[in-house]
Order: C-alpha cells, then structure tokens, then sequence
C-alpha cells in the first residue's frame, strides 16, 4: 500500500508540475504576468534578464530549502521534488510558447484567468499528496512564528510585494493582470484541496 502511494504520489508530482509549466508557459510569459511566490520571483528575473524561469526558481529557492533543512525537515522531503519537478517542466516546455502562440491567440484577462486556473489545479493536485513546489510557503511559516500573524496573511503579502515589484519594473498591466491570476490560483487551490483535512 505504502508503494502505491509512493507511485501516485511521482504521478501527481508530475502531471501537477506540468500543468502549472502549461499555466506559466503558456499563458502568464506571452503577457508579462506573474504568479506569488518564488515562481513570481523567477519570473521577473526572466522578464528583465533572459535568464531560464525554472534555473531561476531553484536558485533562490536554495535558502529557502536549507532553513526548511534546520527547522522543518517534514517540509523539506515533501516539497523538494515538486520544486525541482516543476523548474524543469518549466523550463522544458518553454520552447513550445511560439507554437502555441501561433495556434491559439487569448485576450490578456482570458489568458490571466486561464494560466491562474492551470497553476492552481497544478498546485491544488500537488497539496492533495501533501507536496508542494516549495518556496516562500515555508518562509511565511517561520515569519508567522515570530510575528504571530497569520500564514496566510503572511503569503498573501508576500505575493502582493511581488506583483508591486513587477508592476514597478514590468508595467502596470503586469501588476493588475497579475493580481487576476494570483486570485484564480487561490480559488482553484482551495478548491482542490477543500475536503482534504476530511479525507486525511
């Protein structure tokens, strides 16, 4: 039973890692947009230096994965593939951004809308298996155990401070379309993991 889980657990890590490449790729890069978080982050990066979203991602998240190392180690096991899983898929299916460009042309707040619903069944799918792709959900752990705010107030500023940082260095169609995909991913992820305490 235990190797089941096992193997359920490497298909969800990879079907969750490609649609969330799917939502980034193909619909939050062609329009400048970003997700919260380290995806966020690796974005910018990407948009003002051409630097590989997902080479990007992994670096910064290294900090992030030694505190969770130190102080959570439960967190570190279960959320270093889904990272490492999801940089290459989006890195991988890249390439393939003209292709779908040239096939299927969207509307920025379509494509906003889309890419949050694609990274949120990605990440919702992920966190049913209790893995994630990481990042700064550990960082507002440990904030919130200092502050005593709550954690997700905690991530929700931390994804504002990110779409601001794109809106001041990208554009501000960047921060409000941003702000619609950021909203869809929470919507779609909280649907996807409604019942998962009861089923727990």
């Amino acid at each position: 039973m235990i190797d089941m889980f096992i193997i359920k657990k490497i298909y969800t890590i990879i079907i969750g890692s490609i649609l969330l490449a799917i939502g980034v790729n193909f619909f939050l890069i062609p329009f400048k947009l970003l997700d919260g978080g380290m995806i966020g982050l690796g974005l910018i990066v990407k948009y003002l230096a051409g630097i590989q979203a997902g080479l990007v991602i992994i670096f910064l998240s290294v900090p992030v994965f030694i505190l969770a190392w130190i102080h959570q180690r439960d967190y570190f096991y279960n959320s270093l593939h889904g990272m490492l899983v999801s940089s290459f898929a989006i890195d991988y299916l890249a390439p393939l951004q003209h292709s779908f460009l040239t096939i299927l042309q969207l509307p920025s707040v379509i494509s906003s809308m889309l890419g949050g619903v694609f990274i949120g069944v990605g990440t919702g799918i992920m966190l049913r298996f209790r893995t994630s792709t990481g990042g700064t959900d550990l960082l507002a752990q440990l904030l919130s155990r200092i502050t005593r705010l709550n954690v997700g107030v905690i991530i929700f500023m931390m994804d504002a401070l990110i779409i601001m940082i794109g809106g001041i260095f990208i554009s501000t169609e960047t921060l409000l379309l941003s702000t619609i995909a950021i909203i869809c991913v929470g919507i779609i992820t909280s649907l996807c993991t409604w019942n998962l305490k009861n089923n727990s």
